[in-house]
């Protein structure tokens, strides 16, 4: 019996407004059209199939309706039950990482990613989730690092790319690989993201504009 697939339910879209807190939030990111928030699973899942008493099962299915519904103190300690039972489920431990993020414990959030990456280095929700602590951190390479890390032993981890395309554009102004990263997330995706595709058409002008200019200087 395996565990629950995730449901995508923290897929926040913020269009960016150049504001003057938004700004020193952005760390000198400069004003974008961009997304201004990352992605995230709500509750990931170990790729192995393992067998689990129905007990378990059932305990990391109410975790994770809990933490769906907002409820994150229940999700914690139900979470925390299970892994007293099964502490190698890395899944289990990126679930803790995000509601401690969500929190703003990075701290915590951070031991239970290394938790995570301890079982399974190349946990693709862990690293990803690395990514998104490292960029909250200011640390952007590092950030790079993991997600990139996390597309290459998963090349069909979608919100890795996402990320990495916001981590492209906001904060590296790299605006070609940003473009192709949210290719790639459209392209892994079931249904278009419609406004992800809008980024891409504003990528694809400012490239266009790019590039008409360096060709009028040179």
């Amino acid at each position: 019996m395996s565990l629950p697939h995730c449901t995508d339910w923290q897929r926040l879209r913020v269009p960016l407004r150049c504001t003057g807190w938004l700004a020193t939030v952005l760390l000198f990111a400069g004003c974008a059209t961009g997304p201004g928030v990352e992605r995230t699973d709500d509750a990931v899942t170990d790729g192995e199939v393992r067998v689990v008493p129905p007990r378990a099962q059932t305990l990391y299915e109410q975790a994770v309706a809990a933490m769906a519904a907002g409820d994150h103190t229940d999700a914690e300690l139900r979470f925390r039950e299970f892994l007293l039972q099964y502490p190698d489920y890395s899944g289990a431990h990126v679930n803790l990482a995000i509601i401690y993020a969500e929190a703003g414990n990075d701290a915590e959030a951070e031991a239970a990613i290394e938790t995570a990456l301890g079982i399974d280095a190349d946990h693709a929700p862990a690293l990803n989730q690395l990514g998104m602590l490292r960029r909250r951190q200011g640390r952007f390479e590092e950030a790079e690092a993991a997600y990139l890390k996390a597309v290459t032993v998963a090349p069909d981890y979608a919100l890795a790319h996402y990320n990495l395309g916001v981590l492209n554009e906001l904060y590296l102004q790299r605006l070609e690989p940003a473009l192709q990263h949210y290719e790639n997330y459209q392209s892994l995706t079931a249904a278009d993201d419609d406004e992800v595709s809008r980024w891409i058409a504003d990528l694809k002008r400012r490239l266009g504009v790019n590039q008409r200019t360096a060709n009028v200087t040179e």
